[in-house]
C-alpha cells in the first residue's frame, strides 16, 4: 500500500490513517440514481473488495443518520444529487480518504474542505464523456447534411438538397480542449471525411493542438472559417457568454452551433436572433438559462434542436459511469493510482 500514502497527500498523523480491511465504503446519492448507476451486478463486484455501509447516503449528509455512516466510512462514491461535501460534513466522517465521483462533473459536490484534508478525489469523467463525444459526432453530421432544414421542409414534400458540400462545410471549429473537446477531435481526425479542425484553447499550444490533428486559432478567426463550431469549453468567470453575439456573427451564413458544454457559454438571445433570421442552425443539449422557459424561440424554430442535458451516459450508458467508479475503488484498494485522479489546480478549467 506504498502508494496509498502518496495518493491521500501528507495528512495528519492520526489513528484512522489505516485503512480497515476491507475498507469501510458508501454510497451518496439519492435513491434512483443508485438503483441506475449501480445495477445489481455492480452493486456486488463493489462488495467484493470493501465493506459497503447497508445505509445509502440520500439527501443531507449532517443528518444524525447521515454521520453515523460518515463516522466509520473511509471511501464515499458519490454521484448525482448528492449534496456538497463541506466542512460540517468531514466533521463527521474523521476517517475518510478517497472520494469517487459515479458521474461527470465532481464540482457539485468538491469543496476546499476536502482538498485541505488531504481527501483523494477522482471522476468517472471520462466514462461520461465518450456519450458526449459521440452526441457531438452525431450532431456534426447532421449539420454537414443540413438535416434539421431539410426534415423542417419534408411536410410540404421532397425538399431540395441543403447540405453544405463546398470546402468550407468540413472545417468544424472546436472550442476547448477539454477530454471531450480531445475526443471530438480524435474522433474527426481519423473520419474518412477528410474534416479540418480549428482549435481554440488558452492552456493549449499551437505544438500541442498540431499535435492533437488541429490548427490552433483564435476565437474569432475559428467562428469566421468554421461552418460548424462545437463548444466543449469549460464554465468559468471568463468563459461566460464568450460565443457572443459578434462571435456568431462571424460564423458563415449556413453555419451551426453545437451546445454539449454549459449553456452560460453561449449567448443565448444572440443565438435566438441568428437562428430566427435563418442564418445560423443550432443542436443544443443545454441552454442558458436550464430549461427554457416554455415559448422560448429557441424550443419552437425548426432548425435548431434542444435536447434536455442527455448527451452524457443516459439509459444504458449509466452502467459505465458505475462500473468505472468501482474500478476506482478497486484501484485505491490495491495501492494502485487513481485512472481518474483531480487536482485542485485543474478543477476549474474542468466542466
Amino acid at each position: 500500500m506504498a502508494d496509498q500514502a502518496e495518493q491521500t497527500g501528507q495528512l495528519a498523523d492520526r489513528s484512522t490513517d489505516r485503512l480497515t480491511s476491507p475498507p469501510i465504503t458508501a454510497l451518496a446519492m439519492s435513491a434512483d440514481v443508485a438503483d441506475r448507476v449501480f445495477a445489481p451486478d455492480i452493486r456486488e463486484r463493489l462488495a467484493r473488495s470493501v465493506e459497503l455501509a447497508p445505509a445509502l447516503l440520500t439527501g443531507s449528509l449532517t443528518g444524525s443518520d447521515a454521520r453515523a455512516v460518515l463516522a466509520r466510512t473511509e471511501i464515499l462514491v458519490t454521484g448525482w444529487n448528492c449534496p456538497p461535501i463541506t466542512a460540517e460534513v468531514l466533521a463527521h466522517a474523521p476517517r475518510l480518504r478517497v472520494l469517487v465521483h459515479a458521474a461527470g462533473s465532481v464540482k457539485p459536490v468538491v469543496t476546499d474542505a476536502l482538498w485541505d484534508r488531504g481527501v483523494v478525489v477522482s471522476s468517472a469523467a471520462d466514462a461520461n464523456a465518450g456519450p458526449v463525444v459521440a452526441y457531438t459526432l452525431a450532431a456534426i453530421t447532421f449539420a454537414a447534411k443540413g438535416a434539421l432544414s431539410t426534415a423542417a421542409g419534408y411536410t410540404e414534400g421532397w425538399p431540395p438538397f441543403t447540405g453544405r458540400v463546398g470546402a468550407d462545410a468540413r472545417t468544424v471549429g472546436v472550442i476547448g480542449a477539454s477530454r471531450i473537446g480531445r475526443g471530438v477531435i480524435a474522433a474527426l481526425r481519423t473520419s474518412d471525411v477528410g474534416w479540418r479542425v480549428l482549435l481554440t484553447d488558452p492552456y493549449v499550444t499551437a505544438e500541442e493542438a498540431a499535435g492533437l490533428g488541429a490548427e490552433l486559432v483564435e476565437l474569432s478567426e475559428l467562428c469566421r472559417r468554421s461552418s460548424i463550431v462545437s463548444v466543449h469549453a469549460p464554465q468559468l468567470p471568463e468563459t461566460r457568454g464568450m460565443v457572443s453575439a459578434e462571435m456568431l456573427k462571424l460564423i458563415p451564413d449556413g453555419g451551426t452551433l453545437i451546445n454539449t458544454a454549459r449553456g452560460s457559454l453561449v449567448d443565448t438571445d444572440a443565438l435566438a436572433d441568428e437562428c430566427g433570421a435563418g442564418r445560423l442552425d443550432a443542436f443544443l443539449d443545454v441552454t442558458d438559462p436550464e430549461p427554457l422557459p416554455p415559448g422560448h424561440p429557441l424550443l419552437t424554430l425548426p432548425n435548431v434542436l434542444v435536447t434536455p442535458h442527455i448527451a452524457g451516459a443516459q439509459g444504458s450508458e449509466v452502467r459505465r459511469l458505475g462500473e468505472y467508479a468501482v474500478g476506482e475503488v478497486e484501484r485505491f484498494v490495491r495501492g494502485e493510482r487513481l485512472a481518474g485522479r483531480l487536482s485542485r489546480e485543474e478543477l476549474p478549467r474542468l466542466a
